[in-house]
């Protein structure tokens, strides 16, 4: 189970709710019973009996824990296809994560979803870029429990990574744009541990991504998306991989359990690189996040 990542009260009422869960399972066979004997042909008594045997099980075998958050913090982007000059300035971003524990309690999977603003100046202060991102990230991690100085749980395990999005330089005529996409698989590895401050429950975490290969796209030097939607096609997929790109995502950070509310307060750092047709790419945030959930 997610024990280290839900709420110790939460954990000593689960056991109501799985009695709450059986509960509402037993009122609804019983309707169906009664439903069966009235109308011994119908069809949606059978299915409505399944219907309720499937969401018993969900209900009862796993637990979730969900928590959006928002970023804050400064950002570095240096984009070679646009300017080689590096601009600096402000990082946002947006976030949703779901955990839920698989059947076998030694499992659990883990969907990120986010978006991410980068609003971006060179030195000078005469110009401007703008960085809009979004991705998706999908991963499964196997569990020990207090493995390390029997309080801290160590995880591990394979992810898969969708982010796309633009870059907008304001002052280029002819190349303004600059395409970001790429499809990664890669590790993830997370470390928690349940303490308390003073009589309040929390649980500190680390929690590091690093993908190791995939798919990314990126244009010629000095090539214009214009010839791109004109039929030149060449040498705009790449495989990426650890000698032409790197990519790196940590966190760490304190859950607050406030009842069936959880607080989060952390930092994030985010790293990504490549270099390939003679272009570089390399973005750096360091941001402050804060997030609600349960």
């Amino acid at each position: 189970m997610l024990s280290r990542f839900i709420p110790s009260r939460e954990n000593a009422n689960f056991a109501n709710f799985t009695n709450c869960s059986f509960l509402k399972f037993a009122e609804l066979v019983r309707f169906v019973k009664f439903a069966l004997k009235k109308e011994r042909g119908c069809h949606c008594a059978y299915c409505l009996l399944i219907c309720s045997l499937l969401c018993s099980l969900s209900a009862v075998g796993q637990e979730r824990v969900s928590m959006f958050t928002i970023d804050a913090g400064y950002a570095s982007v240096h984009d070679s296809y646009l300017t080689p000059i590096t601009y600096g300035g402000m990082d946002l971003a947006l976030g949703y994560e779901a955990l839920r524990s698989a059947s076998n309690d030694k499992w659990f999977w883990q969907v990120q979803v986010g978006a991410d603003y980068n609003y971006v100046e060179n030195k000078a202060k005469n110009n401007e870029l703008h960085k809009l991102m979004g991705d998706i990230t999908f991963g499964m991690q196997r569990q020990w429990r207090q493995l390390i100085a029997h309080r801290i749980d160590v995880s591990v395990g394979p992810m898969t990574q969708l982010r796309a999005g633009i870059v907008y330089n304001e002052v280029n005529s002819n190349n303004p744009v600059s395409l970001r996409a790429q499809w990664n698989v890669g590790a993830a590895a997370m470390l928690s541990m349940p303490t308390r401050l003073g009589r309040l429950p929390l649980t500190l975490r680390y929690q590091m991504q690093l993908p190791a290969a995939g798919i990314f796209f990126a244009p010629e030097y000095d090539e214009s998306y214009y010839e791109i939607y004109l039929g030149n096609h060449k040498n705009l997929a790449h495989l990426g991989w650890w000698g032409n790109r790197f990519d790196m995502t940590n966190y760490v950070g304190a859950d607050l359990h406030l009842g069936k509310t959880t607080l989060r307060i952390g930092y994030r750092s985010r790293l990504e690189h490549w270099t390939v047709n003679h272009l570089k790419v390399h973005d750096v945030t360091h941001s402050i996040v804060l997030g609600i959930g349960h």
